[in-house]
């Protein structure tokens, strides 16, 4: 498989040209990465009108993936919002009113798309025993919630933060039966589709996906995909919508690593992933026989229940810190580890003896604040665009949320714009360390 981005660009650092163009550095050494750092000249193609190397790329990326794929440089964010878009003009074309039924555990990207595409929201809320920041519903649960609120999309996030997925192939039937567009954020799941047999959303009957694909593929941050069903999209629609969300600068250099991806997608990924996955296995079992407590079930994501170890996930996470081991994210109950082909976790491995010689303590018994359904009292759009105020998060009970704040990782909402602050969720801001909140002035 070829890389004509890559390609492109090295011929271009070689013939040594006077560089009377965008960026400033000019191509001289002072990072080390400028030489390769270009903007669309000629023959560079465009990003959002591609019909020259970044097409080929994209062509390429399709194969590999079974459906037409599209680069992003700005990351599951740019996706998410172009997502919505799409979801709001098929809407339109199907004559359905511009309503989006989600998991509640979406990522804030999605809550800013729905204000900016003026569309309305039905939450589908996490069940009994799940954390705000998972949401996965059975199929039946889900055909019986989308034929009671008819909307025209379904969006979920799968896999989630804590590597929970959800029945996407279950789901996507559901959604099919009732003609339901079915949108998911599989940000963390790009490698889904490169295991045997494939777990990825697009190939369980998704309608248009996105992937992070620096997020679990040898890519630089930033790289993105956005897929979608073949014929459900014009290839014309998705990048205008994808344009109206992105830079006219995208990055070369997160299009060159997009690139130089693919022919490693075809070949080493999968075996690595394949040996990467079985290793990942045996360690979790190894850390279950030590008494670990762990969550989710997504091949490639390593999630432990801190406190019935004896850790707050803060504390387990600085433990691990201190003995070389920075994890993707930690609250006051979980930590998150995120391994891959690309890293060694064999059981005499750095990351598996700091977890398996980690001194076990007596169980915490504090269980983190239930997921609760605030009050809706305007939409999104509209107290998004409010006047409105930062406050403390303590003195805020009884107003309206304007715009979401919470932190990435993990990016998900406690409340969401709209949403009138209650006594549970000031308790919930107070847990997960929220100290302040932008609210509708009164």
């Amino acid at each position: 498989m070829n890389t004509p981005i890559c390609d492109f660009v090295r011929a271009y650092r070689e013939k040594n040209i006077i560089r009377g163009h965008m960026p400033g550095h000019k191509g001289r050494e002072i990072l080390g990465m400028e030489p390769m750092d270009i903007t669309e000249i000629q023959g560079a193609d465009s990003l959002y009108e591609a019909d020259g190397i970044i097409r080929e790329s994209e062509k390429n990326a399709s194969f590999l993936f079974g459906c037409p794929t599209f680069y992003s440089t700005e990351g599951s964010s740019q996706c998410i919002r172009a997502m919505v878009f799409l979801a709001m003009q098929w809407a339109g074309k199907q004559r359905k009113k511009p309503l989006i039924a989600a998991g509640r555990n979406v990522h804030k990207a999605f809550v800013t798309a729905a204000a900016m595409a003026g569309c309305d929201v039905e939450w589908l809320y996490p069940g009994e025993g799940e954390s705000y920041l998972s949401c996965c519903p059975t199929a039946a649960d889900a055909e019986a919630f989308l034929a009671e609120t008819k909307p025209a999309a379904l969006y979920l996030t799968s896999p989630d933060y804590l590597g929970h997925m959800a029945d996407i192939e279950g789901i996507a039937n559901a959604c099919k039966k009732l003609g339901v567009l079915l949108m998911v954020d599989n940000a963390h799941g790009a490698y889904l589709r490169f295991l045997q047999p494939s777990l990825h959303p697009m190939d369980l009957g998704a309608d248009i996906c996105c992937d992070s694909a620096h997020k679990t593929l040898p890519v630089l941050t930033g790289g993105a995909y956005l897929h979608a069903r073949e014929g459900m999209f014009s290839e014309k629609e998705i990048k205008n919508a994808l344009s109206l969300f992105g830079s006219t600068s995208p990055s070369y250099l997160i299009l060159q690593s997009l690139d130089a991806a693919n022919p490693i997608l075809a070949e080493p990924f999968p075996r690595m992933l394949s040996d990467t996955v079985s290793s990942l296995q045996l360690l979790k079992s190894y850390l279950q026989d030590v008494g670990y407590v762990l969550a989710g079930n997504e091949p490639m994501k390593l999630t432990v229940l801190a406190k019935p170890y004896g850790y707050t996930g803060f504390d387990m996470a600085q433990a691990l810190r201190e003995d070389g081991v920075e994890c993707e994210f930690c609250d006051a109950d979980h930590v998150v580890l995120m391994p891959g082909p690309m890293l060694d976790i064999g059981r005499e491995t750095r990351l598996s003896q700091a977890l398996l010689l980690l001194k076990r303590r007596p169980a915490i018994q504090a269980q983190p604040p239930r997921p609760f359904r605030p009050e809706r009292v305007l939409s999104i759009r509209d107290a998004m665009f409010a006047d409105s105020e930062w406050i403390p998060a303590e003195r805020s009970e009884g107003r309206i949320l304007s715009y979401v704040t919470v932190g990435c990782p993990p990016a998900v909402p406690i409340v969401v714009s709209g949403e009138r602050i209650g006594r549970e969720a000031v308790a919930a801001f107070r847990y997960f360390g929220i100290d302040s909140c932008h609210v509708v002035k009164e």
